[in-house]
């Protein structure tokens, strides 16, 4: 029997991981919104692509939960965007009640699922739907490291002309300004990058990509980032659907690892068919470990607004 994948909110970032998932042949999607006519519209555009690309996934649009029954991984991209005037605790609160609503439905007709998060605040949201669900701590995982990881590997790679296939990097922390690239356990065909660029450059590197989301919706002026997202999101689902045990930074709840408890933060996760397999506890320096807590500390505060 083949696999199954929910995706909750069909905007760009929720239709396009469908895409990615149903061009790989991974998994059949469903796509669900309360927008009527809108997934299903998508899906079957997407559906009818499939013949040409050569794949047999199947893709169903919906505005019923019933037809996510028994979903081997559910995708929550469902939220509302930032708008002119709104405040960040306007946003997190309307945010939450739309996960409490969201994450309730998905429990009810997929009780094992694995869920991964990749509505915005990431990190407080991730939080929420582990708090709703009730489910053990493998089995919520919040997409961000494996997007500012990709997009630190993109710089990295444009500075040094090399192919991205030889680049790895490492992002940390939560997802926005406090995250934390770690130059030292980011490297090109296994050598260190502080030994290939120049602090100053780098330093340029990290800050840009600590910023990436921000620099996208500048250029789109009234939408925000989706291939990355959604093709970050597919790595993920991949990674877990394959058992592939594939180490990448994610979003995790974190039990006493890095000195931090009872939060979701971004830190290195081994992906297989359980979920969450394994953190991988990398020895930070005092700075990395400093700006890491401030990270925790600002996914802290947000937390504390919602009550999670």
């Amino acid at each position: 029997m083949r696999k199954k994948v929910s995706i909750v909110g069909s905007g760009n970032v929720g239709a396009t991981a469908a895409h990615w998932i149903a061009s790989k042949e991974l998994a059949d999607v469903v796509l669900i919104d309360i927008v009527e006519g809108v997934p299903q519209g998508k899906g079957l555009d997407l559906l009818e692509a499939m013949p040409i690309e050569k794949r047999d996934s199947h893709i169903l649009g919906t505005n019923d939960y019933a037809d996510t029954a028994n979903s081997d991984i559910v995708v929550i991209t469902a939220g509302i965007p930032r708008k002119p005037g709104m405040s960040r605790d306007d946003l997190l609160n309307t945010n939450y009640k739309i996960m409490q609503d969201v994450v309730g439905k998905v429990v009810q007709h997929s009780p094992n699922c694995i869920i991964i998060v990749v509505s915005n605040p990431l990190d407080a949201m991730a939080q929420a739907a582990f708090k709703a669900s009730k489910f053990p701590k493998h089995r919520v995982l919040g997409m961000a490291g494996v997007l500012d990881s990709a997009r630190f590997r993109t710089f990295i790679a444009e500075e040094l002309k090399v192919s991205v296939e030889n680049v790895t990097a490492f992002v940390l922390g939560g997802h926005g300004d406090t995250m934390v690239p770690l130059p030292r356990y980011s490297t090109v065909a296994g050598i260190p990058i502080t030994e290939l660029i120049a602090k100053d450059k780098l330093d340029a590197l990290v800050s840009r990509t600590a910023n990436g989301g921000a620099e996208i919706v500048k250029y789109l002026k009234t939408g925000s980032a989706y291939y990355a997202p959604s093709a970050a999101t597919c790595e993920m689902v991949e990674a877990i659907l394959k058992d592939k045990k594939k180490i990448m930074p994610c979003a995790a709840y974190l039990d006493g690892e890095y000195g931090i408890k009872g939060y979701f933060v971004g830190v290195p996760c081994k992906l297989g068919a359980k979920g969450l397999e394994e953190i991988i506890q990398i020895k930070l320096t005092p700075e990395e470990q400093t700006a890491l807590n401030k990270s925790a500390d600002s996914v802290k505060e947000l937390c504390a607004v919602i009550g999670v």
